[in-house]
């Protein structure tokens, strides 16, 4: 009988922060998927390849009828039901494994080369670009679980509002670096002897290259960990992990702080998202801007972002992580509404709202990480975590759905926007319930120094 060490290594607070520095790289990596792809370029560019192979307007997905505009919508929707399956079933193998870094990195290389393979979308041929988001969009959260798993192994509960408002600093200003890269290829393809498209297509597969190159980063410097559960081996890994994702839902009923929180999250971060993974689409078919110009207003989003989520950071310390979200949540309900009275044309408003979700957006989602990190048992990172990426950046489901249904009856993306208010409402809600001291209680974690 073999058995899962519970042993972990004592670092000192210098083998921390090496530790801490190489992780952060890994945000810096998956930004250029989240910003360039994700976030700005793949949503109008299936658009404009979808219109061309549409028949009166419309485009058959798997025998439905589905209008050009909404597709990209309907794409992450589906990449978010694979992800609600997949990913708790991956977090409960990565907690009986001590090679959290190594499946974090391959799960990435795989969704990078998925990436790449959004280059080979020309013409009509946007089928191919369906499958590859899906792919890869799925490896990106798969990816995700591992690293942000492995946040509470690299830091003390006193530095994790901090450890992970760094991470996703430096993750901004890796997408808003080669998103200002992309900005110049989009606006003077001529420089590359190409078109628009063109462009757009080498930009597409540059953020793959990116992704997978600073991957690297991450794999070389952070050192893999044995378990810390101690458990009787039945069966193989795999066998054991589908067990113990059934045990894991059986559990959350123990955690019910932790479970208040994850409803929260559904909710505020899913608005989150689909204000982000629709703005570019939001720009250009509504406001009539050109790609390049919107580009403009989302390297601004990525500038400001990194100011944001230290000054969110910064604030948590002070006032603790849940007032500050819940503050941003206000935040986020203004953009929206603005959203829906924004005049056509008119940029230099458009850059304030930008400006504004800079602001918040990695503030938010920042301390949501760090902060449901203190809800969750120790050794159950990556099975707790896999349950908050089922819901996380890139693959929520809820919101880009109702944005893509509201746009599919109304044809205008204004309500589409305003009806993710909703959202950010019910998620805040739901987070004024949340005990933060009763739940880091339950999961038998130390209170941060603000608030012991």
């Amino acid at each position: 009988m073999s058995t899962a060490s519970s042993d972990q290594p004592v670092l000192s607070p210098a083998e921390r922060r090496r530790e801490q520095r190489s992780w952060y790289f890994y945000d810096f990596a998956n930004s250029a998927f989240s910003t360039t792809v994700a976030g700005v370029l793949f949503g109008p560019y299936l658009i404009a390849v979808a219109e061309q192979a549409a028949v009166d307007d419309r485009v058959s997905v798997l025998g439905v009828s589905v209008a050009p505009g909404a597709l990209p919508a309907f794409v992450i929707t589906a990449s978010t039901l694979l992800s609600a399956v997949l990913l708790p079933m991956l977090g409960a193998v990565a907690d009986r494994t001590a090679r959290k870094k190594d499946l974090m990195a391959g799960f990435a290389w795989v969704g990078a080369a998925a990436a790449a393979g959004l280059f080979l979308m020309t013409d009509d041929n946007w089928q191919l670009g369906v499958v590859s988001f899906l792919v890869a969009n799925l490896c990106f959260a798969a990816a995700a679980v591992f690293y942000d798993s492995m946040l509470p192994l690299i830091s003390t509960e006193s530095e994790r509002d901090g450890v992970s408002s760094r991470g996703w600093a430096l993750g901004y200003a890796g997408g808003g670096l080669l998103l200002a890269i992309n900005f110049v290829l989009v606006s003077f393809p001529e420089l590359i002897g190409t078109d628009v498209a063109g462009a757009t297509r080498i930009s597409l597969l540059s953020a793959a290259i990116w992704w997978a190159a600073f991957t690297v980063i991450p794999w070389l410097g952070i050192r893999n960990r044995p378990p810390r559960d101690v458990e009787p081996v039945v069966g193989g890994v795999v066998q054991r992990s589908f067990g113990q994702l059934w045990t894991t839902l059986k559990e959350l009923r123990r955690y019910p702080v932790a479970l208040t929180f994850l409803a929260a999250y559904l909710f505020f971060n899913d608005g989150i998202q689909t204000v982000i993974g629709q703005a570019s689409i939001y720009g250009t078919e509504t406001l009539g801007f050109e790609l390049g110009t919107v580009l403009v207003a989302y390297l601004v989003v990525q500038l400001v972002a990194v100011g944001g989520a230290l000054a969110f950071g910064r604030a948590a310390v002070r006032f603790g992580a849940k007032p500050v979200i819940l503050f941003g949540l206000v935040i986020w309900m203004v953009i929206v509404t603005v959203a829906l009275v924004l005049p056509a044309g008119q940029f230099p408003l458009f850059l304030l709202l930008a400006v504004a979700i800079g602001v918040v957006l990695g503030g938010t989602q920042a301390l949501a990480r760090s902060y449901f990190s203190l809800l969750i048992p120790a050794g159950k990172e990556a099975e707790f975590f896999s349950l908050y990426h089922a819901m996380d950046r890139g693959t929520s489901w809820f919101g880009t759905l109702v944005f893509g249904l509201v746009y599919q009856v109304t044809g205008s993306y204004r309500p589409a926007v305003f009806a993710l208010v909703v959202f950010f409402l019910v998620g805040g809600f739901l987070l004024t319930r949340v005990d933060t001291r009763r739940g880091i209680a339950d999961a038998g974690n130390r209170l941060p120094a603000h608030l012991a």
